[in-house]
């Protein structure tokens, strides 16, 4: 029953956390109210249906189309200065020599030959800029929030009113090929679809070679309206390689190619439309909001001419969003109803009539029209929704009224209103901006209510278990106190739940859950605190040092200074050494460092030799320095948050197959597999040296013959992932097959080592033995003789019953043949071996998850726990009576080491700096792996913490014992 007890309070202290993290980021990651409603051309936005110009003219819709066809080409992550034009370089200027630069010669060569007929823009990108949030921005001209970003690799179909379900109601043929995601938004709406898989971000080919295939002929076959294109190749090219890679440069020349393909092509009739849907940053990544990941090309060009004047010498910089406003109308469709972009102004001007008035007026008229839909937007939604600010939308709306009376007064009289012609424009285009800019404020506003619960409710909980926690230390605690007051909170919930259901109230499960875990926790620390915390001082409640407490707290209060919060990355470190050379101060200043706990009695017959005391100052320094050197080294790999541009990242983090040059390539291949061999070497040195590596139990066989085999795994995939580019065309069907297989036989003899550690533990060697005994003395797992009741009653006994079990047959056999003597060996390790041993098996398929070099970190990794280990233990005595407790320098140590290796690992708590990579590892492609997928990009990004908390249980045995050789190990004998 206490095992059960035991569980259930676990289970119930995870809801807690649950739902107080779930109440937290339902208030930082909002979600806007989604209008199911859409605009047709039945029902205009306001009292005017047509504008001047478009009365009676056949087929028109707001306004009549001006080009019946649309060729949308998407290149996935074109970054504005990847298009930007390169002019002649000054004298006197240093000039400027990267791959990406000046290969999309085509747009430059057409916008001076052609001016009328083209445009290149900087298009604003609104954040999360990911692939999925930016194709809804493109077809709805809304504005996605964050919480979407979770959805960029399970997409939804598209509720909105959005541009391809205006063209398919208007019976427009839609024709798609590329990027997957729009089967998963827009399934069943085109008329022709070549769809690639669009997952594995180390591809940079199958993607666009499927489209070059049936580009040109789908062109020629005239079986279209509206050709989508949507490349990935610069996309992934950037994940992989990043911007800076010789490979972007051939990438951007391949879409410079198609490029002056599809303007070889076009008829006169129709619009050729280039965008990226964002950028990226420095590394390749996208997700965030910096101003490289906000930053998209946009390139529009018609054969007939389509601009009054010849383009500016910058190139304008428009939201993204306007280009959806801007192609429905120019299609002659009705713009999608939730759309608050503005309309590209300049593209309506009357070309071919000279006088700048009517151009004037026709710009006016689209820009009309747009602030009717996005007026009659915002009623529709302000009347079901509470989130826009009340006293902005009020003068919203008095700004619009003023426009549209002046506009309907222009249409009046026409002629001779310049300056009142452009007060409208003005007026109008101001209404749309701050529309746009009011929803994006409202929009990105966090609930600090519910944020504040959830920080509280989390804190709560943690100040629950830390109560319990000292509680349990005391004799005669139980778990059964507890269960009644977390029942009764658990009962209040669902009653609260049937009322709320019964009378047709809207459910928040999230709240629903807030509501539960208080209702049933604060009756538990009610009972904790009455029970024992209010018999306990203050201080017994926190027993830890007070620099230590001091270290928690600067750490605590950095979370509430952005400038902390950017700089965590060397704040961490700081705060980890700070905390070790108080350590080492604090051994040598209050003499703790003890002598090693010298074993006299006799061992099959031998004396254990004495010697000079090991633990001595210069021991403990030199476990500091060496911890300190591993630290540093480890800070040698880092990433640079995007709000420093000033920072440099390290290089090392990029994987060996973006390295240039093939003797550096060879290089560090050679130091990643000498990373692997001496992980595997120390770890191997260990066990040797307390004897483990003698036992002859499962997971130490496992641990001699299969961890060899899962570095020579771990080496050929390297090998094979590094060098697949670079494979012959014959064998890259291999190379690939082999580069899915290898990752998985890791895996599985990882999991095959756990599968045999979880089924055989305790890996101590059991001998027996027959006649007179040559010693009855104990020995305790510390390598010492036993100082106190405690050390009996530790693990011992549990070997003792272990071994009884196992012998009881024997016993009955050899009877007649005298005493039966069972000795085991090993015992001063049988715990943290089997937690070494879990934490090698779970590391290689963690390792295979990153880049090669991060091998350097994750052995710094392991040294670091050692070497903190021995120096904790230097100064722990086990003469205190009672049982033993982990101290709080270890467990602030542990999790800063654990903050540094996430550093140190190369991420970043943002989304750009996801190692997306991870998701493809030992992943064939195909549907159905999304949650695989998932769950690997997780293992990459929490690795640190997933291997800290598995060795967190080394701190359970602080008392490293001493060396054995051969049989001279730690050996409790029992006598039958």
């Amino acid at each position: 029953m206490q095992k059960i007890s035991v569980l259930l309070f676990l289970a119930w202290v995870c809801f807690l956390f649950y739902a107080g993290i779930a109440l937290f980021t339902s208030g930082f990651l909002l979600t806007r109210l989604e209008l199911n409603n859409h605009s047709s051309c039945q029902e205009p936005p306001g009292p005017v249906s047509l504008p001047w110009g478009s009365q009676g003219e056949p087929g028109a819709c707001w306004m009549a189309s001006r080009f019946p066809r649309l060729v949308l080409v998407v290149i996935d992550a074109l970054r504005f200065d990847f298009a930007k034009p390169q002019f002649s370089h000054v004298s006197g200027e240093p000039s400027v020599s990267l791959p990406f630069l000046g290969k999309l010669s085509s747009l430059q060569r057409i916008l001076e030959s052609q001016p009328h007929h083209a445009r290149l823009y900087q298009s604003k990108v609104d954040p999360p800029t990911t692939t999925m949030q930016r194709i809804k921005a493109l077809t709805t001209g809304s504005l996605p929030t964050f919480v979407d970003a979770g959805s960029n690799f399970a997409s939804y179909a598209i509720a909105e009113d959005n541009l391809i379900k205006q063209l398919t109601s208007t019976g427009r043929r839609v024709v798609f090929m590329g990027d997957e995601t729009w089967n998963d938004l827009f399934p069943g709406a085109f008329s022709q679809a070549f769809f690639f898989p669009s997952f594995d971000v180390r591809d940079l080919h199958t993607v666009d070679n499927g489209i070059l295939e049936r580009l040109y002929p789908t062109m020629d076959s005239g079986e279209w309206d509206v050709l989508i294109i949507h490349f990935l190749g610069v996309d992934h090219c950037g994940h992989k390689h990043g911007p800076h890679h010789p490979e972007m440069a051939k990438k951007l020349s391949q879409m410079d190619q198609v490029i002056q393909g599809l303007v070889e092509h076009l008829e006169n009739d129709t619009l050729l439309v280039v965008t990226g849907d964002h950028g990226m940053t420095t590394n390749g990544n996208h997700g965030g909001d910096s101003e490289l990941e906000n930053s998209a090309a946009l390139f529009l060009y018609s054969p007939t001419a389509l601009f009054p004047s010849a383009p500016p010498e910058e190139p304008e910089v428009i939201p993204q969003i306007s280009l959806v406003p801007t192609l429905a109308l120019l299609l002659g469709l009705p713009i999608p109803f939730g759309n608050i972009g503005e309309v590209i102004a300049e593209v309506f001007s009357e070309v071919e009539d000279s006088q700048p008035h009517f151009s004037a007026l026709a710009q006016a008229s689209a820009l009309h029209l747009n602030a009717q839909q996005v007026s009659r937007f915002l009623h529709t939604y302000s009347a079901v929704a509470q989130d826009l600010q009340i006293k902005e939308l009020h003068r919203l709306q008095n700004l619009f009224s003023k426009a549209s009376a002046d506009y309907q007064q222009l249409l009046q009289s026409p002629q001779g209103a310049e300056a009142a012609l452009q007060t409208v424009i003005t007026e109008l285009q101001q209404f749309l901006r701050g529309v746009r800019a009011m929803c994006i404020e409202s929009w990105a506003r966090f609930s600090l209510v519910r944020m504040a619960g959830g920080a509280a409710l989390l804190a709560a909980t943690c100040f629950l278990c830390l109560l319990v926690s000292q509680w349990a230390a005391s004799p005669g605690f139980s778990f059964h106190p507890l269960s009644i007051p977390m029942a009764w909170g658990l009962i209040g919930a669902i009653v609260c739940a049937g009322f709320l259901a019964a009378t047709g109230l809207k459910l928040d499960l999230v709240v629903l859950g807030a509501m539960a875990a208080v209702g049933s926790l604060l009756p538990c620390l009610w009972k904790v605190w009455i029970g024992w915390g209010s018999k306990r001082p203050l201080a017994a409640l926190l027993p830890m040092p007070e620099p230590v407490l001091l270290l928690l707290l600067i750490r605590f209060a950095g979370f509430f200074s952005d400038s902390f919060v950017i700089a965590e990355a060397r704040a961490a470190p700081f705060l980890l050494v700070s905390l070790i050379l108080l350590l080492v101060a604090q051994l040598h200043w209050e003499g703790k460092l003890l002598p090693p706990k010298l074993v006299t009695v006799p061992r099959f017959g031998f004396l254990t030799p004495t010697g000079p005391p090991q633990h001595n100052g210069l021991h403990a320094l030199g476990l500091g320095g060496g911890l300190l050197l591993c630290i540093r080294l480890a800070g040698l790999f880092h990433r640079c948050p995007e709000e420093t541009p000033a920072c440099s990242s390290s290089p090392w983090l990029s994987p060996l197959a973006s390295m240039v040059g093939g003797r550096a390539k060879n290089l560090w291949y050679g130091a990643c597999v000498g990373a692997l061999v001496a992980l595997l070497a120390a770890v191997r040195l260990w066990l040797r040296r307390y004897g483990n590596l003698k036992s002859p139990e499962p997971p130490v066989l496992f641990v001699r013959w299969g961890l060899p085999l899962m570095v020579l795994g771990t080496a050929a995939y390297w090998a094979l992932a590094s060098g697949a580019d670079e494979a012959p065309p014959r064998l890259r069907a291999l190379v690939a097959g082999a580069s899915v297989m290898l990752p998985r036989a890791v895996a599985g003899l990882a999991a095959s080592g756990l599968m045999l550690l979880l089924w055989r533990p305790v890996t101590v060697l059991v001998k027996a033995s027959t006649g007179a005994p040559r010693t009855r003395t104990i020995l305790t797992p510390f390598s010492g003789p036993p100082t106190s009741q405690a050390d009996l009653d530790y693990v011992v006994p549990q070997i003792y019953r272990h071994m009884q079990e196992e012998f009881r047959g024997r016993l009955e056999r050899t009877k007649s043949q005298g005493p039966l003597t069972v000795a085991a060996y090993q015992l001063g390790s049988v715990y943290s071996v089997a937690v070494v041993t879990a934490l090698t098996f779970l590391a290689f398929p963690l390792l295979l998850l990153h880049a090669e070099r991060i091998s350097l970190v994750f052995l710094l990794l392991f040294l670091q726990s050692f070497l903190l280990l021995h120096l904790l233990a230097a100064g722990i005595p086990i003469t205190t009576p009672g049982p033993f407790t982990v101290p709080w320098q270890a467990v602030s140590a542990w999790a800063f080491m654990a903050t540094q290796t996430f550093y140190s690992t190369g991420h970043q708590p943002v989304f750009p700096a996801i190692h997306w990579h991870a998701a493809f590892v030992g992943v064939s492609e195909g549907p159905g792996f999304t949650w695989l997928s998932a769950l690997l990009v997780g293992s990459n990004t929490f690795a640190s913490h997933l291997l800290f908390a598995d060795s967190g249980q080394c701190l359970g045995s602080l008392h490293p014992p001493q060396a054995s050789h051969g049989l001279e190990g730690v050996c409790p004998q029992v006598h039958f």
